[in-house]
């Protein structure tokens, strides 16, 4: 695989483990993928949703993800930061990645972060998409606290199982959103840059979310400032799932 040169990469959505007979394709791809970031890359970052579900607990890890595991431990060895964003499918992740691989696993809904004087606001997508009450709800649940414990309360084989069951459902009704004017993420970033604007901050240069499966690239309306004048909106990335082979971004 040819990868794109660049310091920075974004990927999201690989959803690996979904046991419909794509699972050792998408391994192949995202395997590959790591392989060839380049060494002198600076940081990787996973966007949520790299598996189709994850759970790990103090004694306990998924299995079937060796290879995959030991690609983000050399890259880590060789000196790339690698900063994992948990999804709504992998969200039940603990101190497994940092720990035993080197990976930081970043559990915030968005961060704000600087790239070489560039102010990019990134995650997977999940909260700032939500713009319904029934996937505000159904993100909630997920990150209870109190459902967490009952979760991992639960026999093992029985949470896979659950998991597989919802995620299967999950994709049979999603739809692909041709226009991105018209998704939460969108209408997130507007009103990001404007909340930020009118706090005094400074403009955000690019969005970066992964989530709704349809890669995307648009521009933030500018942003008009009370005494006059315009700040720039910024610009939205969204990554694409990697269902169709790989899906990433660089800077």
């Amino acid at each position: 695989m040819d990868v794109r040169q660049g310091k920075y990469y974004f990927t999201a959505d690989v959803h690996m483990g979904m046991g419909d007979g794509s699972d050792a394709r998408l391994q192949k791809d995202f395997l590959d993928f790591l392989r060839s970031v380049p060494k002198d890359a600076e940081k990787l970052f996973l966007l949520g949703d790299i598996f189709d579900f994850w759970i790990d607990y103090k004694c306990v890890a998924p299995r079937g993800y060796v290879r995959i595991l030991a690609a983000l431990a050399d890259l880590v060895d060789n000196g790339v930061e690698v900063l994992f964003y948990p999804g709504n499918h992998d969200w039940w992740v603990t101190d497994y990645f940092e720990k035993e691989l080197g990976v930081k696993a970043v559990k915030e809904n968005c961060s704000v972060i600087e790239l070489d004087g560039r102010t990019i606001c990134l995650g997977h997508g999940d909260l700032p998409a939500a713009s319904k009450g029934k996937a505000r709800l159904i993100f909630h649940l997920f990150h209870s606290k109190f459902w967490i414990g009952v979760l991992r309360a639960m026999p093992i084989r029985f949470i896979f199982w659950l998991a597989r069951t919802w995620s299967a459902g999950s994709r049979s009704k999603h739809k692909p959103d041709p226009d991105v004017t018209d998704t939460g993420l969108y209408k997130f970033a507007d009103k990001f840059g404007r909340d930020r604007a009118a706090a005094g901050e400074p403009p955000v240069d690019l969005y970066i979310f992964g989530h709704i499966h349809t890669p995307a690239r648009a521009q933030i309306p500018d942003i008009e400032l009370p005494g006059g004048g315009k700040l720039p909106g910024g610009t939205l990335i969204i990554l694409g799932d990697w269902s169709a082979g790989p899906s990433y971004y660089c800077l």
